[in-house]
């Protein structure tokens, strides 16, 4: 691991198609370097910028050869259209269905996470590889449920925040199996429990996935305390099941993510040693899941994360301890 991410910071930006090429079969990659025709990405929601980051990383960067960003759904006709313009995504589709049959994976991208499943089930169910953006969607059940469907279908899905899932956090991982008998995590970042976009899942999910990728410890309640004079200067915090506890310190004048460890020799900060590169692993993995239908993240963790912004979420609202149940 640490040979290719010192290869991915020397290379830059061609990094990403070297990674997958040598990630996929001879035949395989022999089909996509000299195929006539690009493989075409097919994109659910445009209030997001990141579908025009999408836009542009396939089609005016071309970070991944082969690949080609082509039809995008907006959840108004000035989103799509805004999407069209700055990410460079040639045909605004009035309704996601006309996408069925013409491309080859697809993306959902909306704010709200609570309307990710839904729009994502007719592609996962016909077999189309699925990146769902995050949250994955506000309910541990719902999670569980569409994922064994589209195990089922056969059909590789995956979510993550891309906070956690990077080189960088890779690395910080790799730094805590040097460390031993840590007591307590206090992470800094970003969320607002009264967000519109589904309050602690929309933000909150850059401080509860990077846990899951640095420790294999459960987290087994979760409790908000919130400031009631303002609510964006709150804290949560989690208990795992070896007993180890995070604190979540929720910003609201800088948007940023931070976390300190506490061990025998003091509180230290967790920083990253890696040279940050573009795309990231949060790319190269989906793009790699779209050609190889390698999941890179399992189905258990990404029911775990939701199921612990489920229970911070029920925290906001009744001011007590919540268990973490999946």
């Amino acid at each position: 691991m640490k040979n290719r991410r010192s290869f991915l910071a020397n290379v830059g930006k061609g990094v990403a198609f070297s990674s997958l090429a040598l990630s996929l079969p001879a035949p395989v990659f022999s089909q996509i370097k000299g195929a006539a025709k690009n493989k075409i990405v097919g994109v659910i929601g445009a209030e997001n910028s990141h579908t025009q980051h999408f836009g542009l990383m396939f089609n005016e960067h071309k970070q991944f050869p082969g690949w080609e960003a082509k039809y995008v759904w907006g959840e108004t006709e000035e989103f799509a259209q805004r999407a069209k313009e700055k990410g460079k995504i040639p045909i605004i589709v009035k309704d996601p269905m006309e996408m069925m049959g013409k491309i080859d994976a697809l993306i959902v991208d909306h704010r709200n996470g609570d309307q990710h499943l839904s729009a994502a089930e007719p592609f996962v169910k016909a077999g189309v590889p699925t990146f769902i953006d995050k949250p994955f969607c506000f309910s541990s059940v719902a999670a569980k449920e569409f994922l064994e469907m589209a195990k089922k279908a056969g059909t590789p899905v995956a979510s993550y925040s891309s906070i956690a899932h990077n080189y960088a956090t890779d690395d910080m991982r790799k730094q805590l199996d040097e460390m031993e008998d840590i007591n307590q995590i206090t992470c800094y970042g970003k969320a607002d429990i009264n967000s519109i976009y589904g309050g602690i899942y929309f933000y909150g999910v850059h401080m509860v996935e990077p846990l899951i990728y640095l420790f294999d410890e459960r987290v087994v309640s979760a409790r908000v305390n919130k400031n009631e004079e303002d609510n964006l200067n709150s804290t949560a915090s989690l208990v795992f099941e070896n007993g180890m506890m995070a604190t979540l310190i929720i910003t609201s004048k800088k948007y940023g993510w931070q976390t300190f460890i506490e061990t025998k020799e003091g509180v230290v900060e967790l920083k990253s040693r890696v040279e940050k590169v573009d795309p990231d692993k949060n790319y190269v993995d989906m793009v790699t899941m779209f050609s190889t239908g390698k999941e890179p993240r399992t189905h258990e963790s990404i029911i775990h994360g939701i199921a612990i912004l489920e229970a911070l979420h029920k925290s906001v609202i009744s001011g007590n301890w919540e268990s973490v149940t999946t």
